[in-house]
């Protein structure tokens, strides 16, 4: 069987009939995502954990600070593929080409970050972390292409397995290492090749299954992982998603630039403080990332078939869901704020409840802007999302430089708050727009 038959039979006829029959409800869906997040969000939180026990304030500070720099490159290169594949409901481009162009912006992904970390001016410790970080980035991006195809295909089941394996594998080797060593590059590292080996060993090898809904012989597997290196198609695939690369970029620029500031003007150990204190507030965004991966592909039915009603309906619950969820972190911040600090974290980090506070309220905010924003997704406003959030990076930027003098850790939290609420009423517009624009279509 040739190449071209090969590709045709494992991602057009057999891939709708796999999805009938593979396709999960809603509510399975979003259970499997539940439970994949908590448990891998609580591996990511752990490690915070075990760098401030076992290490300190600065060792947790060079961590943030490695993903804070490595964030906005991955972000940007990764060109919320995943997020464009999900939502691709008439299935425009094949896996094969989304997984080509994730190959290529991974690549080049680690090269920038290796630049930055040479020529950024950082100590040698800390460019050899930011490098190691990359690397775990990198490999996480090209399973992250994998995960969108089983979103895709509402089988949110398979993207929990990958996650619950990742984040124990990970969680063990870094505590392993550390204690170990007391190193922070060798605990990095061994972060790095643990998910490389998840991606080899787990995530391609669930592809051929997703794309065929059974199992196939081991040449015809081969076959199905091969790239499509069209290159007219992968230049469209690129332009299509590079708005919402940029997009992603200016977000993790905007949830970054505090801690840039942080480290400049207070150090490594001061923004090991804040980085632990706004890692606490991710229980709720595991429920938010769960529902929103459940329910985007979902939505974009929605809104390609034109059903205003319910589109609308969708994206109201899960905008009052993260307003519910937000308010409850808000609450348990300010009431039991100090002791969940000195618990996990110790009476250093305790000395900062009303920064606390302060991060509860942004985190609660943004749970409901990103409900929002997979609705713009979900509608395909794409080109509209840059400058939205430019608009919150200036924001942040600005009082950032302006309070963090005076008010250190409390001026980067209420710089914060305030740029998350302005994107949220900005994203809330957009959505209003693109819910009118279908009504008046149909």
């Amino acid at each position: 069987m040739d190449r071209n038959t090969a590709g045709a039979t494992a991602t057009d006829a057999p891939a709708s009939g796999a999805r009938r029959h593979r396709e999960l409800s809603l509510k399975t869906n979003f259970s499997w995502t539940l439970v994949g997040q908590v448990i891998y969000t609580a591996c990511q939180w752990a490690m915070l954990v075990v760098l401030a026990k076992l290490g300190s304030p600065e060792m947790v500070g060079r961590f943030a600070l490695a993903f804070a720099v490595t964030a906005p490159v991955i972000m940007l290169t990764n060109l919320q593929l995943r997020a464009v594949q999900a939502t691709d409901a008439r299935e425009e481009y094949p896996f094969d080409q989304y997984f080509a162009l994730r190959l290529i912006t991974s690549s080049a992904a680690i090269l920038v970050i290796a630049g930055i970390a040479a020529f950024s001016g950082y100590k040698s410790a800390v460019a050899w972390v930011i490098v190691a970080v990359g690397l775990a980035k990198t490999s996480e991006s090209i399973s992250d292409i994998i995960h969108g195809l089983a979103q895709q295909r509402e089988q949110m089941d398979r993207i929990a397995i990958s996650l619950v394996i990742k984040g124990t594998v990970s969680l063990a080797a870094l505590a392993i290492v550390i204690y170990a060593t007391k190193n922070l590059i060798a605990g990095t590292l061994a972060l790095a090749i643990s998910w490389a080996v998840v991606f080899a060993t787990y995530d391609l090898r669930i592809v051929p299954d997703i794309l065929v809904g059974k199992r196939r012989s081991r040449r015809t597997r081969r076959r199905t992982l091969r790239p499509e290196w069209n290159r007219p198609k992968l230049l469209r695939l690129a332009v299509l998603s590079l708005p919402l690369g940029v997009t992603m970029m200016l977000i993790s620029l905007n949830a970054n630039i505090p801690r840039y500031f942080v480290e400049r003007f207070s150090g490594e150990r001061e923004l090991g403080i804040f980085a632990a204190m706004s890692y606490l507030m991710v229980a709720g965004s595991t429920v938010v990332a769960a529902l929103s991966q459940s329910a985007t592909p979902r939505m974009a039915r929605h809104f390609a078939d034109g059903d205003a009603k319910a589109f609308t309906l969708l994206l109201g619950k899960l905008s009052a869901m993260g307003a519910i969820v937000g308010l409850l972190g808000v609450v348990i911040a300010a009431v039991a704020g100090k002791w969940l600090l000195t618990v996990f974290y110790g009476p250093v980090y305790a000395q900062q409840t009303a920064v606390f506070v302060w991060i509860a309220t942004a985190t609660g905010l943004s749970y409901i802007q990103s409900f929002l924003g997979c609705g713009m997704t979900a509608a395909r406003c794409f080109k509209v999302q840059a400058p939205l959030i430019g608009g919150a990076v200036i924001i942040t930027a600005g009082l950032s430089l302006w309070l963090m003098p005076g008010l250190g850790l409390l001026g980067a939290a209420i710089a914060v708050t305030v740029s998350t609420a302005a994107l949220t009423l900005g994203t809330f517009a957009v959505d209003v727009v693109a819910i009118r624009a279908m009504g008046e279509e149909r």
